[in-house]
């Protein structure tokens, strides 16, 4: 695939964060292509399904081995607005997908070269990393979505930020 398409994809993950967003939900998207159509899509679901294994990465992952009726995902990209965790880099891994592109670096979480690098270990499958493809948009998406539960907190608690109380 070339950067246009890279691009486009990415874009579509983006879509899938804001959707995970509207519901109150961490904003990761997440879209699994094969011979360049989307086959699977994806967005957080932890929150509203009460279920830790819901992340984007996860969820299209099992929308496109249903799919294609097994869990050998070969010929297929990922692209997620966020690095990947550990869970998810490991399930990708077992999945065979090819290829793995995402947006922002996960700094506390992302096991694709930020934290720890799984793609680095001795596994019988290696997918093919890009990283940082449109991390701004993907990472002002996150910053927008915690600055504004952080605001929340504050007016549901009473406090004024910057303002001690006595």
């Amino acid at each position: 695939m070339n950067q246009n398409d890279d691009k486009f994809f990415m874009e579509k993950a983006i879509k899938e964060a804001e959707k995970a967003e509207a519901k109150g939900e961490t904003p990761v998207g997440a879209v699994i292509v094969r011979d360049g159509q989307i086959i699977a899509r994806g967005h957080n679901l932890r929150e509203t399904k009460k279920n830790a294994l819901l992340h984007a990465e996860t969820a299209a992952i099992g929308k496109a081995c249903k799919k294609l009726g097994g869990w050998r995902l070969i010929g297929c990209t990922l692209y997620v607005t966020l690095e990947p965790c550990a869970m998810c880099a490991g399930a990708i891994i077992n999945a065979r997908i090819e290829r793995v592109v995402f947006g922002a670096k996960d700094k506390r979480f992302g096991a694709m070269g930020s934290v720890c690098d799984l793609t680095k270990m001795p596994f019988n499958h290696t997918p093919e990393v890009v990283s940082s493809l449109m991390e701004e948009e993907c990472a002002a998406i996150l910053r927008r979505f915690f600055r504004n539960l952080r605001e929340e907190k504050r007016t549901i608690s009473g406090k004024v930020p910057g303002k001690r109380s006595s």
